[in-house]
């Protein structure tokens, strides 16, 4: 049996669109709630802008006030003298991001199967370990920060536990989606072979949630880095404290190079995660070219 080639010319298209429109274009009344949507939305935007300035000749005068102050206060770089107690500084904020991430990640991770669906039966128990999670993670590192200076004095200890308390909920929720994403084919694999409970969360589940449980701990730690290198200034230790001092003392040049040190240490500790991220979850196997790919 051959095949036989239609050529469909524009005057068909023509024709096939008056007789069928609504195959060509969406309904009127869909067109009019997408144009009213975009509508809505662009007047509520020039709203904000023009409500918080952003229109006014102030906003524009501030904008060339701060490339002056930029390019002409910031550099170069000064304070080298003092290289040895900001590189001190910086190596404290990467302590704390990684006590933190790990001390949220390992309280974190028992919790997530709590607070997921297809682990937990009890709705109550569920919904409130969601909720728990959600009001952790609802007050940003420099509150919490505040709250534990007053409550364990200055120092690395309050801005490891602000770290700790927002990441235990914010990994509470991204490794419960993860549980809930998974196969069950698996789980219901061991289960058939007379695995009990733990064994069904062994060899069943985290086989298959922890490349990505690992994959953000890794981006969290690498987040935390920059947010600790922020809570030093409320007296939580690390770099803050230091570039705090710089900018209230308006010494901007050595706050430029305090800000350029945490530039290099944020790359770093990316490149880092990135290599154990390919040595832990095999990222780089996934990302090398298919034989069959198109060559461009």
């Amino acid at each position: 049996m051959t095949s036989q080639l239609i050529e469909i010319t524009e005057a068909d298209i023509a024709e096939e669109r008056a007789r069928n429109p609504g195959a060509f274009a969406a309904p009127l009344r869909e067109r009019m709630k997408a144009w009213m949507a975009w509508v809505a939305a662009t007047a509520l935007t020039l709203f904000c802008l023009h409500r918080f300035g952003f229109l006014s000749g102030d906003f524009l005068h501030g904008v060339a006030k701060f490339g002056d102050t930029v390019i002409s206060q910031m550099f170069p770089p000064t304070g080298y003298e003092s290289l040895g107690m900001f590189l001190k500084a910086i190596g404290e904020t990467v302590a704390m991001a990684l006590l933190g991430t790990l001390l949220g990640a390992v309280v974190a991770l028992p919790l997530s199967f709590l607070a997921a669906k297809n682990m937990t039966r009890s709705r109550p128990i569920q919904f409130g370990t969601r909720r728990g999670a959600d009001l952790l993670r609802s007050f940003d590192y420099l509150i919490w920060a505040l709250i534990f200076v007053r409550a364990v004095g200055l120092g690395p200890l309050a801005g490891i536990m602000a770290i700790a308390i927002v990441e235990i909920g914010t990994f509470i929720k991204l490794y419960s989606e993860a549980i809930e994403n998974l196969d069950r084919k698996q789980i219901d694999g061991v289960t058939s072979l007379g695995g009990n409970g733990m064994h069904r969360i062994w060899f069943g589940v985290l086989p298959q949630v922890l490349p990505m449980m690992l994959s953000n701990t890794l981006y969290m730690f690498e987040h935390n880095v920059r947010s600790a290198s922020i809570l030093g200034i409320v007296g939580a230790g690390g770099i803050g404290f230091l570039l705090g001092d710089r900018l209230r003392a308006y010494e901007l040049r050595e706050a430029c190079l305090i800000i350029i040190l945490v530039v290099l240490t944020v790359y770093a500790i990316d490149y880092l995660s990135k290599f154990l991220r390919e040595q832990l979850i095999g990222d780089h196997k996934r990302r090398e070219p298919i034989d069959d790919a198109v060559q461009v």
